[in-house]
């Protein structure tokens, strides 16, 4: 479902924009609110969340796709962990569909699915690693890097059941909104992919853009749903 949001970037405590092929490691705080700012259309933002104070808890797309009964995401959606607890809900949503099935690009990935050549390029995965390696602080290895979600990211479910990679839906300006339910860690790569068309085959930046808990009472109202 469409929906806007009431909350102001002026208002929000950091905003900070994430270069294409970057990665964004920070702490996001319960009743905290998350927005991924699609700044020029058509970026997948490739993003993994983990339990602040125990990463071996960490966001599951299999429990996730079991509760809610669907494979998309979008406003509503609680995003569970690998032990079944809640660790965010989608509070609001400009672009639609978001994509939980597809996983992240690896260099590996990239030689077979396109060329040998493309085995050098930058992946997802390696913005993964490298931020895992200069943030020993908070304890992750390559063996935390998981189940992802890929914001903004076109992935339908052919009806044989396979997965295509399809031209994105989203648009300038878009974006989705999380409130954190426990303290987190998000893990953010702004995805490099050139092979295909998830990021229109031209990355472009995305902003992070995080509010203070509010109360509820103060946004039941202002948020709008989209029709379409």
């Amino acid at each position: 479902m469409l929906t806007t949001s009431p909350l102001l970037p002026e208002q929000a405590l950091l905003r900070q924009k994430v270069p294409a092929g970057d990665y964004w490691l920070y702490p996001l705080y319960q009743g905290q609110t998350l927005r991924i700012l699609d700044l020029e259309g058509n970026q997948a933002a490739d993003t993994l969340f983990y339990r602040l104070d125990d990463t071996a808890e960490r966001y599951s797309a299999m429990d996730t796709i079991r509760e809610q009964g669907n494979i998309f995401l979008s406003t509503g959606t609680r995003l569970l962990s690998n032990r079944g607890n809640l660790m965010l809900t989608i509070t609001a949503d400009t672009c639609g569909r978001h994509d939980t099935l597809g996983g992240a690009c690896a260099t590996e990935s990239n030689q077979i699915r396109y060329d040998l050549e493309k085995q050098t390029m930058h992946a997802c995965r390696d913005s993964w690693l490298l931020a895992v390696s200069e943030h020993p602080e908070y304890g992750l290895t390559k063996r935390d890097i998981t189940h992802n979600i890929n914001f903004f990211m076109n992935v339908p479910v052919t009806a044989e059941g396979g997965l295509s990679f399809a031209d994105g839906i989203s648009a300038p300006g878009k974006y989705v909104e999380l409130r954190a339910e426990m303290d987190l860690l998000v893990l953010l790569s702004n995805c490099p992919q050139l092979n295909n068309p998830c990021n229109g085959y031209n990355p472009t930046p995305v902003e992070m853009i995080i509010w203070e808990q509010i109360s509820e009472e103060s946004t039941a109202d202002q948020g709008t749903t989209l029709l379409i």
